[in-house]
């Protein structure tokens, strides 16, 4: 059985919501249903019904997407009944995933045409009620927010493992030594390469606003922010001398995004030229208290196997849980150029929807890709629990 070539024909995303923002009021399965229409829309010679499969990414799936919302995307996107969806969980590095078994799909020839991406609503996913052990309990119950982070955990995890994410950022810094400084150094960079590059139209090719939402561009950027507003905030994490704050950190956010993949047939279907073509994928596993560090070796992996080194690399986006996270994996690519990654401004700034921000990376490297003309790029994350992804796109 031969593998075939996999090419992403085009990458679309919603402008990036705050937590209780712009995009609080779209349910998630909307939202995914809109960038998967708008992809549709976007290539008229295909055919809809040519669609083998969407695959989207989703992290909590606990409200308003639950029941396999790469399905209810496919529906509410008015593609045929006969479309069927997959949702697949990585958590952070969900987005990415569902792209990767599309590709995986397309280049085995189970698909021809697929639909990858991923959504997330974190100002609207809920509160949970465990059910009692024993009926009619006379005591009171503990809700838990699907937001963001551990919850009801197994007792039998040993503590360290469970860090709050927040916490694992403070053991990066102290691993490679960080400082706050350092920290809001990058914070800052990222906002203002995010404010640069939409003020250029950088990311007209991609983005497709909510309708009904009055959000024109990502919604957590700020451009007026500076080292000595940065330097005012509190840690977070540590009171007493921790180094992670709000501003160094990627904030809580709603979006989805959403890739067209194809192999050659399907690329001749849709009459278009490709943005670019998948070449290699990895996934690793570290500690789970170092989850930021789990693209280190994951990133390795990839390049090792599409036969690449970081000299190869036009452009890298990292995804930025955390300053000390980007940070601390950057520490330890000493043969990186900087410089390449995240061009455009990353999570810190753009924001981090947990289940799509995997399909805007890989998204935004094949824009870039296209509009460079050539080259290799690179997409990773790292994943709580102690999971790292990465992606090698080449054109």
């Amino acid at each position: 059985m031969s593998i075939r070539d996999v090419y992403i024909v085009d990458a679309v995303r919603t402008p990036i919501g705050k937590f209780g923002g712009a995009l609080s009021s779209a349910r998630p399965d909307d939202l995914a249903a809109h960038v998967v229409r708008a992809l549709v829309d976007r290539s008229p010679a295909l055919d809809p019904a040519r669609v083998d499969d969407v695959y989207f990414g989703d992290a909590n799936g606990a409200g308003e997407d639950n029941r396999d919302v790469a399905r209810m995307a496919a529906l509410l996107a008015g593609l045929p009944v006969t479309v069927p969806g997959v949702t697949v969980n990585r958590l952070c590095g969900s987005g990415l995933e569902a792209v990767i078994q599309a590709a995986r799909a397309v280049a085995l020839g189970d698909a021809s045409v697929a639909i990858a991406g991923g959504v997330e609503s974190m100002s609207r996913a809920p509160w949970v009620l465990q059910k009692p052990e024993r009926a009619f309990p006379a005591g009171h119950q503990q809700l838990h927010s699907t937001t963001l982070g551990w919850r009801m955990t197994n007792p039998r995890m040993p503590a360290e493992w469970t860090v709050p994410l927040g916490e694992g950022a403070e053991l990066i810094a102290d691993k490679h030594g960080i400082t706050r400084e350092r920290q809001d150094a990058f914070a800052l960079a990222s906002h203002r390469k995010a404010a640069e590059a939409w003020a250029k139209g950088l990311h007209d090719d991609e983005v497709v606003p909510y309708p009904d939402a009055d959000l024109t561009r990502d919604e957590s950027i700020r451009d007026d922010t500076s080292i000595e507003a940065l330097a005012r905030l509190k840690p977070s994490f540590r009171p007493g001398g921790g180094t992670v704050t709000a501003g160094n950190s990627s904030p809580l956010n709603d979006g989805a995004a959403a890739l067209l993949l194809v192999d050659e047939e399907g690329l001749r279907e849709t009459g278009r030229e490709p943005l670019a073509r998948i070449r290699t994928s990895a996934v690793t596993g570290v500690e789970p208290q170092l989850f930021g560090l789990g693209p280190v070796e994951a990133v390795r992996r990839a390049l090792g196997k599409a036969g690449r080194s970081f000299a190869d690399l036009r452009t890298f986006e990292l995804n930025e849980a955390f300053a000390a996270q980007a940070l601390g994996c950057l520490a330890e690519w000493p043969e990186l150029d900087p410089e390449i990654v995240n061009p455009r401004g990353g999570a810190v700034a753009i924001g981090h929807p947990l289940g799509a921000s995997g399909a805007r990376l890989a998204g935004s490297v094949a824009h870039q890709l296209a509009a460079a003309g050539s080259g290799t790029g690179l997409a990773a994350l790292c994943i709580g629990v102690g999971q790292g992804l990465a992606l090698v796109l080449e054109r």
